[in-house]
């Protein structure tokens, strides 16, 4: 299989298993992340973490803030592939009860995933940033008090 239709299938198996994300299950997810401590996430809920360890937790921290969640869709920016490394960047559009609240309320991430070949072959996720800024933010926005 070519490393195109490696990393496709990757991004097929990763949209499954955000549809179980959303719906308060981050097992499938997890899964499809490396297990090595080079692996990062930087998710809306807290700041970047690196490592396996870590990575897991803070998935299944992010997975318990949903419930009856549903994918609406992707909106992919750019795919780029080469043997060693890719990445995508990308809108992901999803339906979920978040946190506390009863109404099922739309949620759109703006997404970045690296991916690279682990020694077996099978490609895995070693990088993932997701935060809610979709739309143009003014300058004062990146200001914190």
């Amino acid at each position: 299989m070519s490393a195109v239709e490696s990393v496709d299938k990757l991004i097929e198996q990763f949209n499954l298993a955000q549809g179980e994300l959303v719906k308060g299950n981050a097992e499938p997810a997890n899964e499809l992340f490396s297990h090595t401590e080079d692996v990062t996430l930087a998710n809306p809920y807290g700041p970047p973490v690196r490592g396996w360890d870590e990575v897991a937790a803070v998935g299944q921290r992010a997975a318990s803030q949903f419930r009856d969640g549903e994918i609406v869709g992707y909106d992919t920016i750019e795919k780029y592939v080469t043997d060693e490394l890719a990445y995508i960047v990308r809108l992901e559009r999803t339906r979920a009860k978040v946190g506390g609240s009863e109404d099922i309320t739309p949620i759109t991430l703006r997404v970045t995933m690296i991916f690279r070949p682990e020694e077996d072959g099978e490609w895995k996720i070693v990088h993932r940033h997701a935060d809610p800024i979709t739309t143009p933010q003014p300058a004062e926005s990146v200001i914190q008090e």
